[in-house]
């Protein structure tokens, strides 16, 4: 199975909306999914520049923008792409 990539936008906006906790998402992965996941840090994804800075903060997920991001939605995310992908 190819690779699922979850990049965490650590931009200041995302961060000071939430993001910090999501920079611990690579030891919340559940044991099993860790080889098909690769969590990156990126330094912005830009979308809080298209004035939806109330959405932050934002993680891609395959290429998926993802809005108001939690722990709880990237690894529902994550899950449905597993079970899809199997």
């Amino acid at each position: 199975m190819e690779k699922i990539t979850l990049e965490i936008c650590c931009g200041t906006t995302c961060y000071m909306l939430g993001a910090a906790p999501l920079l611990k998402m690579e030891s919340l992965i559940p044991k099993e999914w860790k080889e098909d996941v690769d969590v990156s840090a990126v330094p912005c994804l830009g979308e809080c520049l298209s004035n939806k800075l109330c959405n932050a903060p934002y993680v891609r997920i395959n290429g998926k923008i993802m809005e108001k991001a939690t722990v709880e939605k990237i690894l529902d995310s994550i899950q449905k792409i597993i079970k899809e992908k199997q």
